[in-house]
């Protein structure tokens, strides 16, 4: 379904009171493709990205002008952003300020990776308007990050947090990963406590998955690695949030761990079913319940932007069926887990009577909690959240649950 934009508005006229938005830009240029990522990104080396970052602006501006909504969260991800030229940056946090004056927002976002950020791009996140930078550490050993096929040593994490915060940066996430071959406990408890010695705000600690098509589930495959064993993978998860709550973080999401006031309010929009803005090659959004996928191909991003006005792939309308299915997916991995009266608002269906079976069996087995407001995964339900989640949307018997609930099993 095409998207008409409007033209000829200024964005204060075009704004209408709505609900407000986060907005997400995918920067896709990485130094090179790591061997677990299936996110869509694309070697650097040697491409002309001024194309493509001034069609980034150029969506940016009309989505936001067409949505209505005010925003008030922005995540740059990718790929990693920082890599793009100084000039490149500001052109496209000039194009932030048009549409979402860093002043009116709650939150700014942007991804990068340990090396990448020096002191004039910290000065320019800084003078942006950016709050937060994201850093992709992984682990704090070497043989690690070569399993990962990261690039940078487990000596740049320090003096890149370093820099940032020498330059303003409020707050600091560290993405680290666990599960990786060869990984053992001793060395994940190790990677956590010198995380947590760097005085970072936000902790994320995501296992290890072997997504479909990426080098590393092929190297599985053919014997080259060995998985971590699935009993040692759950006690790694199980020590983060020890280590982590000890050290005076907050579990408010199954990975995300933050100091308080420090949670990452962009990514509470996506678990909120909250609606969301997506811009650039492969985004995806969902406004006024209408859910886009951009073109994954940068070539074809431009020649889409500069043919059509939008660079959509595929959308559509979520009924009050898949709605719910989203809720249950997405709300869940919250601690504070899913909201009864919501979820019967925006849905029509009451959670409680239509899976009243399904949820007592799961409260029996200590995976579930339901109070008179929520439902919400134990400290063992997130162990298996995956299967919760599944039985869950089994329970609400429509066709399209059965469908949404293999999809969960095989994530």
């Amino acid at each position: 379904m095409a998207t008409i934009f409007f033209v000829g508005l200024s964005v204060t006229a075009a704004l209408q009171i709505k609900p407000a938005c986060g907005v997400y830009v995918h920067i896709p240029f990485c130094e090179t493709k790591c061997g677990y990522c299936d996110f869509y990104s694309v070697p650097l080396q040697g491409r002309n990205t001024g194309l493509p970052v001034e069609r980034v602006c150029r969506e940016l501006r009309a989505r936001v002008l067409e949505s209505g909504h005010r925003v008030r969260t922005i995540f740059f991800g990718g790929g990693t952003p920082t890599l793009l030229p100084v000039a490149q940056l500001d052109e496209l946090f000039r194009a932030v300020a048009e549409t979402a004056p860093p002043e009116t927002l709650d939150e700014f976002t942007v991804e990068a990776n340990p090396a990448t950020v020096d002191g004039q791009k910290a000065a320019l996140l800084v003078r942006s308007g950016v709050t937060r930078v994201s850093m992709g550490a992984q682990s704090f050993f070497p043989a690690e990050l070569a399993a990962l096929e990261r690039l940078h040593s487990p000596d740049d994490i320090p003096p890149s947090v370093a820099t940032l915060r020498a330059n303003g940066v409020r707050q600091i996430n560290v993405d680290l990963i666990f599960g990786i071959p060869g990984q053992s406990m001793a060395s994940w408890a190790e990677s956590l406590r010198r995380a947590i010695g760097l005085g970072v705000d936000h902790l994320a600690c995501y296992g290890l998955t072997y997504e479909p098509n990426t080098r590393l589930t092929g190297q599985r495959d053919r014997g080259l690695i060995t998985p971590c064993d699935e009993q040692i993978e759950a006690d790694m998860y199980l020590l983060a949030i020890d280590l982590l709550v000890a050290a005076g973080f907050e579990q408010y999401e199954i990975s995300n761990f933050a100091k308080p006031g420090c949670r990452c309010r962009h990514n509470l929009i996506y678990w909120r079913n909250e609606p969301y803005i997506g811009v650039g090659p492969s985004a995806a959004g969902c406004v006024h319940n209408r859910r886009y996928k951009n073109v994954p191909d940068v070539a074809r991003y431009v020649r889409w932007m500069d043919g059509q006005g939008h660079a959509e792939l595929e959308s559509e309308t979520l009924d009050s069926g898949a709605l719910a299915l989203e809720m249950i997916l997405m709300q869940l991995r919250l601690n504070e887990g899913l909201c009864l009266a919501d979820f019967e608002r925006r849905t029509g269906q009451n959670l409680r009577l239509q899976t009243s079976g399904c949820l007592d069996r799961l409260v029996r087995e200590g995976l579930l909690n339901v109070s008179d407001t929520h439902v919400a995964l134990t400290r063992a339900g997130r162990l298996v959240a995956n299967t919760v989640m599944a039985e869950l949307a089994a329970a609400l018997d429509t066709s399209s649950s059965v469908s949404t609930a293999e999809q969960i099993r095989a994530g």
